[in-house]
């Protein structure tokens, strides 16, 4: 799969890309990137839950060797961070970024430049991180690097708090989809993360990159990944994710040939430390039964993780 060509760049040589990021750059006017549809004009200063502006404003940009074994493969992703966040996790890991806002903006001629400075340093793909409302900011910026030279596979890292309209945006643009799936329970959603419908948004949202990407991820061969899909779930103690929901519907509504990784890495940040039920880490036990449930669901494709030992 080593010929399989970007598919923003096929977008770029139609002319396509253009006209995308053009038509995603009025939806700052009246701001519906996410579910919360907030309506603010972010083109006259005005912020919306999410706190984003008319810039694109990036926490950190670097190689990352960390990520699933196609993604980070021997020469790291190249990892965008962008700050502000269209959700309010409690256990935020990356809570300075996503709920404090450190970064500084970005014109869109520098956020190319980040691209293309990634792909020299020899990163396998461009790990878009938190994307979602800087959606029109990241195609205005991807039309440039496209003219630059970028052919690196392009990669929508998201909490899965996404708009089908935003998502019709990104047809054809993203070769790899990374969202969560991270409830199956709205109160829980709501309670422990500040999202609103994430259950109905999230499952509308898996089944749209599903019918853009398809099931099978394609590696090329190095082994590394350059079209498809991965879904991640982080377990929380307690049952809090609902783990074995989750994973059902995955198999059941999408396939049981998606790639799904497992994640054991929580532990209390932010608003966690100190929380009644999320104040702990992860037990062996509920690990374990979190992989059972992967078993249970008939899901055939996907990674898990050493628990830290320390609880």
């Amino acid at each position: 799969m080593g010929g399989v060509v970007p598919g923003y760049l096929v977008l770029h040589r139609r002319g396509e890309l253009a006209k995308r990021a053009a038509l995603a750059r009025e939806h700052l006017a009246s701001c519906d990137l996410c579910p919360r549809r907030c309506g603010v004009n972010r083109l006259a200063g005005e912020l919306g839950f999410c706190r984003a502006g008319a810039r694109a404003m990036v926490a950190s940009w670097n190689v990352h060797p960390w990520e699933e074994p196609p993604i980070s493969g021997s020469r790291g992703s190249g990892t965008i961070f962008f700050s502000h966040c269209t959700g309010r996790c409690l256990f935020c890991q990356n809570y300075p970024i996503s709920q404090l806002g450190v970064g500084r903006e970005v014109s869109a001629e520098e956020l190319a430049g980040m691209m293309l400075s990634l792909q020299k340093k020899g990163c396998h793909n461009i790990n878009l991180v938190t994307p979602t409302h800087y959606v029109p900011q990241i195609l205005a910026a991807l039309e440039i690097a496209a003219a630059e030279g970028l052919h690196v596979p392009l990669l929508y890292n998201t909490s899965g708090y996404e708009s089908l309209s935003t998502l019709a945006l990104l047809e054809g643009v993203v070769d790899i989809y990374l969202p969560d799936a991270k409830y199956a329970d709205e109160a829980v959603a709501r309670r422990l993360s500040g999202f609103v419908n994430y259950v109905e948004h999230n499952r509308r949202a898996l089944v749209e990159m599903y019918r853009q990407v398809g099931e099978q991820l394609l590696l090329d061969e190095e082994g590394i990944a350059v079209r498809g899909m991965i879904v991640r779930h982080l377990v929380l103690p307690h049952g809090l994710s609902q783990t074995p929901q989750v994973l059902a519907w995955i198999a059941q509504e999408l396939s049981p040939r998606i790639h799904v990784s497992v994640m054991a890495q929580y532990f209390p940040a932010y608003r966690a430390v100190g929380h009644p039920e999320l104040g702990r880490r992860l037990s062996e036990e509920e690990y374990a039964q979190a992989l059972q449930a992967f078993e249970a669901a008939g899901l055939e494709n996907g990674w898990r993780q050493e628990l830290d030992p320390v609880y």
